[in-house]
C-alpha cells in the first residue's frame, strides 16, 4: 500500500537538507518537500498558508503569526516544537547616526519595519525594551518594503489586540531609501538596508553586535525563534502519527547537518574561521546551538510570548504549554 503523501514547504536551511535530499525519511509518510531560498520566498509560504489555509499540509510559519493566531483561538494549524529559523536581532538594527547614536535615542523616533507583527520586529522591540528601557509605543512605525516602494509580501497577519498608536505605510519609497535620506531614524527586521556601506550616515546601532548578543544569551538563555513548523489541523486529525514522525525526522536531519558542520577537517561552509565558531558553539550552547523540543526552549518561548502580549499583538500571554503538540523528545 502506498504511503500517505504529505506536502511540506520550508526554506532549504542546512538542517533541512538531509530531509530534502531524502537521506532522512518521515516514517509512515511520503513527503513532497517544496524548498525555497531567502526571506522573500519564505514570506510567500507564510502568505499562502495565512490567506488560503490549504496551500500545504505542513509548512514553515512565522512564529509570531502562529502564536498570535493560537491566542485568538484560530486552530487551523497545530505546531510542533521545531524551529527552522532563529536569529538574534540586535545586528539588524540600523540607524541614521544624525539622529540616533545609542539605544536610548530610539524612543519617540520614526522606525521602519517590513511588518510590525513580524517575529524579527517583535524580538528587536522586546530586546530593546528589556535591556534599554525602549518605549515602542512612543514611536511612529513606518511599514513597508525594505528595498523597493510598496509592501513586504501579501501578509494577512492576525488582527492585533492593541495596535500601535502610530503605524503608517511608506509612500513611494523603500525603507532603505527613507533611512538614507533621514526620513526615518532607524530600521528593524530581518534585512540589511542596501544603503548600508554606501551612505556614511547609516550605521549599525550595535557595531559590536556579536558581543552584545553573546552577553544577552548568557544572561537570559534566550536565542530568539523566528519560525516554527505547523501542520494543518485537518491533516493532523487524519494522520495523528505525523507530528511525532515529523519531529523525529527533522531532529535526525538537524543532527546530520550539525555533525557535518562540526567536521572542520574539510570545511563544509565558506567560513574560514568555522573551527573557532564551532568551539565557541560547543562552549556556549553545550554542543547544540539549535535545540528542538519544548524544555530547552522554554526561556526563549516565555520571553517571546511575553513580548507578543506586551506589544499588543495578543490579548493575553499565551501559555507556552498550549502552543505546541506534545511529542516525545529524544
Amino acid at each position: 500500500m502506498p504511503l500517505p503523501k504529505i506536502s511540506f514547504a520550508c526554506s532549504l536551511y542546512d538542517r533541512m537538507m538531509p530531509l530534502y535530499l531524502r537521506e532522512v525519511q518521515v516514517e509512515g509518510f511520503d513527503v513532497d518537500f517544496e524548498g525555497s531560498h531567502g526571506a522573500t520566498s519564505v514570506r510567500a509560504i507564510f502568505d499562502k498558508m495565512g490567506a488560503q489555509g490549504k496551500a500545504f499540509d505542513v509548512s514553515e510559519m512565522s512564529g509570531s503569526e502562529f502564536i498570535s493566531a493560537r491566542a485568538k483561538g484560530d486552530d487551523r494549524y497545530v505546531g510542533i516544537p521545531v524551529f527552522p529559523s532563529r536569529a538574534f536581532r540586535s545586528s539588524y538594527i540600523f540607524v541614521n547616526r544624525r539622529t540616533v547614536s545609542r539605544p536610548e535615542d530610539l524612543t519617540g523616533k520614526r522606525i521602519g519595519v517590513p511588518l510590525f507583527t513580524m517575529s524579527a520586529a517583535v524580538i528587536a522591540r522586546g530586546f530593546l525594551a528589556d535591556e534599554y528601557g525602549f518605549d515602542y509605543d512612543a514611536c511612529t512605525w513606518v511599514q513597508g518594503n525594505m528595498f523597493e516602494a510598496g509592501k513586504h509580501g501579501n501578509a494577512a497577519p492576525p488582527a492585533m489586540a492593541r495596535p500601535p498608536r502610530k503605524l503608517v505605510e511608506t509612500q513611494g519609497k523603500s525603507l532603505s531609501a527613507m533611512l538614507g535620506a533621514g526620513e526615518i531614524d532607524a530600521t528593524v527586521g530581518p534585512f540589511i538596508p542596501d544603503c548600508y556601506r554606501k551612505n556614511p550616515d547609516v550605521v549599525r546601532l550595535f557595531p559590536d553586535y556579536r558581543a552584545v548578543e553573546l552577553a544577552y544569551y548568557r544572561k537570559t538563555r534566550v536565542f530568539p525563534i523566528m519560525h516554527v513548523i505547523v501542520i494543518r489541523r485537518s491533516v493532523h486529525e487524519a494522520h495523528p502519527t505525523l507530528a511525532q514522525s515529523l519531529f523525529d525526522a527533522l531532529s535526525r536531519s538537524k543532527a546530520i547537518a550539525l555533525a557535518r558542520m562540526k567536521d572542520v577537517a574539510s570545511l563544509e561552509y565558506m567560513l574560514p574561521w568555522l573551527a573557532h565558531d564551532v568551539e565557541e558553539i560547543d562552549e556556549v550552547f553545550d554542543g547544540d546551538p539549535w535545540p528542538y523540543g519544548l524544555e530547552r526552549n522554554r526561556p526563549t518561548l516565555e520571553a517571546q510570548t511575553r513580548y507578543l502580549w506586551e506589544q499588543g499583538l495578543t490579548e493575553r500571554k499565551m501559555p507556552v504549554d498550549e502552543i505546541f503538540l506534545q511529542v516525545k523528545e529524544g
